[in-house]
């Protein structure tokens, strides 16, 4: 069992910044990778970014160069650094430990209750 624990988001104007944070419990010491999704209204649950245990990241097209994931192990924490925003990054966003094998990242089975991110224009 994982616990996860979103915080950070919040309702910003449009070019602002947010810092979201994700801190796990439990058997973590399984936890290959970490990704951060989101989700808005009526649209599917898309990655946004993943950062390996090995410290490798990966992100979608739509966030680079404004987003940054990092993890500080001995917190047990993984961030995600939200530069630049704009509307359409409004959703609810959720950390998953997951793994990440070739190119693709493969989610797991926990999720957390996510954090609202709103960006006004």
């Amino acid at each position: 069992q994982v616990q996860l624990v979103e915080s950070g988001g919040g309702l910003v104007q449009a070019g602002g910044s947010l810092r979201l944070s994700c801190a796990a419990s439990g058997s973590i010491f399984s936890i290959n990778a970490m990704g951060w999704y989101r989700q808005a209204p009526g649209k599917q649950r898309e990655l946004v970014a993943a950062i390996t245990s090995g410290g490798s990241t990966h992100y979608a097209d739509s966030v680079k160069g404004r987003f940054t994931i990092s993890r500080d192990n001995a917190k047990n924490t993984v961030y995600l650094q939200m530069n630049s925003l704009k509307p359409e990054d409004t959703a609810v966003y959720y950390c998953n430990p997951g793994d990440y094998r070739g190119s693709c990242y493969y989610p797991g089975d926990y999720w957390g209750q996510g954090t609202q991110v709103t960006v006004s224009s």
